[in-house]
């Protein structure tokens, strides 16, 4: 079985769709047509209590205004693009800004506030496309994306594609935001995290790299151990100072799909195991969170109530040609793998 109903109506009078996948007593997911959006997840925690472990917005306005991105799916470039220029093929290329004199996640009108159209919906899959014309947000050539989200035991498999018909820049992710002891549960300082990377990319007061990676040893960034994130967030290391928390960029070892982080609360007797197959990370403590904005239970979100791991290739890439490239060609397909496998802690 299916399950589908109308989440909202966009201002222009279309229908937002929530589609549902999985079964419980594993992973059960409501995705949103808007933003190929991770609405609610729900998992079993030790004690056998099921919980919504993201975040997410009660209504189509609500997510439309809000800028936080939540649980949406990120493009056409995921994280920052210094002073939104780049060159492509010996052309400058400028696009949309709107954080800090930067382009982030696509810009202002992103593929995260785009009603996507269902191609295909079945008891443990969804799959969702939507196609950005050539010039959105000033980025050039016609993209075809897709996302398809997979429930497979205790797995949710997320599976981004994209193709274009002229050269342009890619560089897909989802952005939700994790609470394991449950949505609306208050900080993720208590939450234990792992990330298996050896270095992270350092940034300035605008989120823009400085350089390049530095280790992660002797800083508050390294978490190659499990460690609690609160101690972390309270630093006064400059990095932490400026970002108001982690939003930083981190090198995961390896290629392919493989473990790149693990997040852990024994509140709930929840693990969660992110696989991806990017290079990069994005660990994001939801620092710009202020109350502005609600939650799915009516609540307001503040700073730390979730954590955002985003797996993604590095921030400013389509200018820094020493970092692996965004460019995505004619006859070319962008790919991106993660899975998100839920386990209960004894």
């Amino acid at each position: 079985m299916t399950t589908e109903s109308v989440y909202g109506e966009m201002p222009d009078g279309r229908d937002v769709r929530l589609l549902t996948v999985g079964t419980a007593p594993g992973p059960v997911v409501e995705v949103l047509t808007l933003g190929a959006t991770v609405h609610r997840l729900e998992v079993t925690g030790s004690e056998g209590v099921r919980r919504n472990v993201v975040l997410g917005h009660p209504d189509v306005a609500e997510r439309l205004s809000s800028g936080h991105y939540v649980g949406g799916t990120i493009g056409r470039y995921a994280n920052r693009i210094a002073a939104g220029r780049f060159e492509l093929d010996g052309e400058v290329v400028d696009v949309a800004t709107h954080d800090r004199g930067n382009s982030l996640h696509g810009g202002p009108e992103g593929f995260d506030v785009h009603v996507w159209d269902v191609v295909e919906h079945t008891a443990d899959t969804v799959v969702l496309a939507m196609v950005s014309p050539d010039g959105d947000q000033g980025f050039p050539g016609a993209v075809t994306a897709q996302v398809s989200y997979r429930v497979d035991g205790d797995t949710v498999s997320v599976t981004m594609r994209a193709t274009t018909d002229a050269a342009t820049v890619v560089n897909m992710t989802n952005h939700a935001y994790f609470h394991l002891d449950g949505e609306g549960a208050g900080t993720i300082d208590d939450h234990l995290l792992l990330v298996d990377a050896d270095a992270y990319t350092p940034v300035d007061a605008t989120g823009i790299p400085t350089g390049g990676h530095e280790p992660v040893a002797g800083t508050p960034f390294d978490f190659r151990d499990t460690r609690l994130v609160g101690p972390a967030l309270r630093s006064e290391h400059v990095q932490v100072v400026d970002a108001r928390g982690i939003d930083h960029n981190y090198v995961v070892r390896g290629s392919g799909l493989r473990r790149a982080a693990v997040l852990e609360s024994y509140v709930s007797g929840t693990r969660l195991e992110l696989w991806s197959d990017q290079p990069g990370l994005q660990v994001y403590t939801g620092n710009f969170l202020d109350g502005s904005t609600r939650s799915t239970t009516g609540g307001r979100y503040r700073q730390g109530d979730g954590i955002a791991l985003e797996p993604q290739l590095f921030p400013d890439s389509p200018n820094r040609p020493e970092w692996p490239s965004s460019v995505l060609r004619p006859g070319e397909t962008y790919t991106s793998e993660m899975e998100w496998r839920f386990t209960r802690l004894p």
